[in-house]
């Protein structure tokens, strides 16, 4: 069949697991150090220490917009690095400076207020776009393969849930709060520069899609990237990459929203505080375990299929989310189970397809720019996560809900009300972004066909750059 084609002999080569575990493995520290930037650092500040939900969701807002400039930068500069450190060096480069943001942050003094919070995690944004961009766009270049990459993409996903579940795990031994950012805090200080270290050591750099045969091989020269307003036309002239990328950001919001209420649908709509860790733990591992089966499934019906069906199939566990109450933890544990087995498609097949619209854009642009599109989805997934915050605490604040124990449920119409906004933001808005999402990407074009077309172009014209040299 057509949709079965590949680009080369050489691309259907599978990777050694070892490889790829060497190129995920980055990813369980970055994931210990994303969830809780997402989920305990909002509550830990806003509650423990008295900054309010309102003031943390416009300060998290505020430092999402600001970083949302830089992601192009860091991007483009890593593309205009040698080939042969255009990944790693930024990567080794921001480590450093992450740790220290990092230890700052997660172990705030008591007195910390909003400029304290702005200031440090503005430092980790900066710092994590310079590892997490590189990170991102290698996994485009170690192969040109269409389900390879899947592959790629799976064993990084993989290994982020699974930095996710050691987190969590954390934190359901010393609660959600402080005392899980300070125990967090210190682990990545050891984790994150032994396994870039390792990364950086262990995969080799091609400056285009694949894997040299050995590590001493001479690795080509990127091709010139320049023009911001040429490049810009080539970018978003690029209706595949458009398509995604809104698709991308649709479906960011829809996950943001959940992720940032999480800790306080379970503590004041289920009233099962003691929950939060384990029923966490339950929809990573889930989803961890469930990304065979989508890899598995994409390579049948195609990526952007696999990826619609997943959606779809959350918007269906989302619905009864609002009419739960107190008491119905294990119906709500169900839910956890089912949207944990979306979450596997929802993480390995979109960053699948954002390595095939990367393909596109060298055919059309000439270029190898990696690193900038992958920082345009950074971007996306940023203003995501700054919408669903921005979104989210400012309407719980006017709907009259504050955190601690005096919004408890069943204090009072108003409570009974806030209740139920917290409700509807956790549940029902994403299912509006979830089907907006797979609605724009219903008509995403890009098979196993067409990027094997794609492919065959570049591989023609890296034999003709090889031949001229």
């Amino acid at each position: 069949m057509a949709a079965t084609a590949r680009p080369s002999a050489r691309a259907t080569e599978r990777l050694p697991a070892g490889l790829l575990a060497a190129y995920g493995i980055p990813g369980l520290p970055l994931a210990a150090l994303l969830l809780p930037l997402y989920i305990y650092l909002p509550k830990a500040y806003a509650d423990e220490l008295g900054l309010g939900f309102a003031t943390v969701g416009l300060v998290l807002f505020a430092a999402r917009i600001v970083d949302l400039v830089q992601d192009p930068l860091v991007g483009w500069l890593s593309d205009r690095l040698p080939a042969n450190l255009r990944r790693r060096l930024p990567m080794l480069v921001g480590t450093p400076p992450l740790l220290v943001a990092i230890f700052f942050l997660f172990l705030p003094p008591a007195d910390a207020g909003a400029g304290y919070l702005l200031g440090w995690t503005l430092a980790v944004y900066l710092c994590a776009a310079l590892v997490l961009l590189p990170w991102y766009a290698w996994g485009a270049e170690i192969s040109a393969d269409y389900d390879e990459r899947s592959r790629i993409a799976g064993w990084r996903e993989a290994c982020l849930l699974l930095g996710t579940v050691t987190a969590a795990s954390i934190a359901v031994v010393t609660g959600d709060g402080l005392g899980a950012l300070a125990v967090i805090g210190w682990a990545l200080l050891v984790a994150l520069p032994a396994t870039v270290a390792f990364a950086a050591w262990r995969i080799p750099e091609t400056g285009h899609t694949q894997v040299p045969a050995a590590r001493h091989t001479k690795v080509p020269a990127a091709p010139h990237v320049g023009g911001w307003r040429r490049g810009a036309r080539a970018l978003f002239g690029n209706r595949p990459f458009v398509r995604l990328l809104a698709a991308y950001l649709l479906n960011g919001i829809a996950n943001g929203l959940p992720a940032t209420l999480f800790l306080l649908y379970v503590e004041h709509v289920l009233q099962a505080p003691g929950w939060s860790g384990p029923l966490l733990l339950v929809y990573v591992v889930c989803g961890v375990a469930a990304i065979p089966a989508w890899l598995a499934l994409s390579s049948r019906i195609g990526k952007h299929r696999a990826w619609i069906a997943s959606m779809l199939a959350a918007c269906l566990l989302f619905a009864p989310v609002p009419w739960l109450g107190a008491g119905d933890t294990g119906w709500f544990l169900l839910v956890c189970i089912g949207t944990g087995i979306c979450l596997g498609a929802d993480l390995a097949l979109p960053g699948s397809m954002q390595a095939d619209v990367t393909d596109l854009d060298a055919v059309r642009s000439r270029r190898a720019r990696a690193g900038l599109l992958f920082a345009v989805w950074g971007m996306a997934t940023k203003l995501a996560l700054a919408g669903a915050v921005g979104i989210a605490f400012p309407l719980l604040a006017l709907a009259g809900f504050e955190g601690g124990a005096g919004s408890e449920a069943g204090t009072g119409e108003t409570s009974a009300g806030a209740l139920f906004v917290l409700s509807a933001l956790y549940a029902l808005l994403p299912i509006g972004f979830k089907l907006a999402a797979a609605f724009v990407a219903w008509g995403y074009p890009i098979d196993a066909a067409l990027q094997s077309r794609i492919r065959r172009i570049l591989d023609r014209r890296e034999a003709r750059r090889g031949a001229a040299a």
